[in-house]
């Protein structure tokens, strides 16, 4: 019986650098659903879903991370970098057919000799909760989830097997470990087809149970199970892909619709902008600075310059925009002079008031 494993990837192809190191790039896990079990024989399914390992956070926490040669028996920290570290992730991380992808650059010598020997598979390990909750991906039943999935180191190791620290769980062969003994895992034996093997307690465990709900059913119909439930996998997995791909676009999209409409609405003030001064200046003269003021400021100025005691304080917005408006079209058709018949204090500008207020009442009409 073959024992299929999951979230586990092998360095195929590998570069070295002028100095020596050697750098990949690899899946370093994926979404679906896994057996963890602990020591006392308990086997529960739990699930990683899409929008928890393809999250920001899990993400961003694949950057920077440093390279372990097997899963030290503590997390990764500051404290202990030196001992454990021989190597570091890149920021290159990015989701590739479901996956999720990530650079690494090994920098010690011992551990660059054990790859060129043929230890190539990886392993990360990460911290996350884990949430009581049913459910089915891909076909799959599961009964817990794995959520805000943080990674600590990446390790490569010689085969799959569980980080030592409950805390730290390990995806080589998406196996949860509740206690060590000695650093070591006390292994356990178990039969197969007359043969007998030392495993893992947790293989142990979820091998006889695939061999209690399997029973006797016929081989042809469990291949024909089998076959179909591959092509189910295939179809979901690409449905994912696609479906990550499609809010990726949409996403983009809606940024370019806000950049745009951003520009509009700058395009928009600019012109007004422009508009204003080039009304105004004839009222204001050229020795008038316009930097720093506001629309209002300026309105302000130029009806000053018929009606020098004039006081906009306390005057609502749409005072201000009437007797401006009837400032610039009392000045246009019957021009302007300080004294005479036009003058604001002598002539008839001095009714300009009036004109105000019927402006600001036609404005008023308008937003109706």
């Amino acid at each position: 019986m073959k024992l299929q494993r999951y979230d586990r990837s092998l360095i195929k192809d590998y570069a070295e650098t002028p100095e020596g190191y050697l750098t990949v790039r690899v899946p370093i896990t994926r979404p679906g659903v896994f057996p963890y079990a602990r020591q006392d024989g308990a086997v529960q399914m739990e699930a990683k879903l899409p929008d928890e390992i393809f999250s920001d956070v899990t993400i961003q926490s694949a950057r920077s991370k440093p390279i372990t040669d097997e899963h030290p028996n503590e997390p990764v920290t500051l404290d202990n970098y030196q001992t454990y570290a021989k190597g570091m992730s890149h920021t290159d991380v990015q989701v590739e057919d479901l996956k999720l992808y990530v650079s690494l650059t090994i920098t010690d010598k011992g551990l660059i000799n054990k790859i060129h020997e043929g230890k190539r598979e990886i392993s990360i390990g990460f911290m996350s909760d884990v949430v009581a909750e049913t459910g089915t991906y891909n076909g799959q039943p599961y009964e817990y989830v794995q959520r805000n999935i943080e990674i600590n180191h990446i390790a490569i190791v010689d085969k799959g097997r569980a980080g030592p620290e409950v805390a730290i769980r390990s995806d080589s062969d998406a196996w949860q470990i509740d206690s060590v003994e000695g650093g070591k895992i006390k292994m356990v034996k178990i039969e197969i087809e007359g043969v007998e093997y030392e495993v893992d307690p947790a293989v142990k465990t979820y091998i006889e149970s695939l061999t209690a709900s399997t029973g006797e059913e016929d081989e042809e119909e469990e291949e024909s199970k089998k076959k179909k439930t591959d092509a189910v996998d295939v179809l979901r997995g690409r449905l994912d892909a696609l479906k990550i791909k499609l809010q990726n676009t949409e996403r983009a999209l809606a940024n370019e619709k806000v950049k745009q409409s951003s520009a509009d609405e700058l395009d928009k003030k600019v012109a007004e902008r422009v508009q204003l001064i080039s009304t105004t200046k004839p009222f204001l003269g050229d020795s008038f600075d316009f930097t720093g003021k506001t629309e209002r400021a300026i309105k302000e100025a130029v009806i000053a310059t018929i009606k020098q005691d004039f006081k906009g304080d306390g005057k609502s917005d749409d005072y201000i925009n009437a007797f401006f408006d009837a400032t610039i079209t009392q000045v246009h058709s019957t021009g302007y002079s300080s004294t005479g018949a036009n003058s604001v204090i002598t002539g008839d500008a001095a009714n300009a008031d009036k004109d105000v207020q019927k402006l600001k009442n036609q404005r008023l009409n308008m937003r109706k």
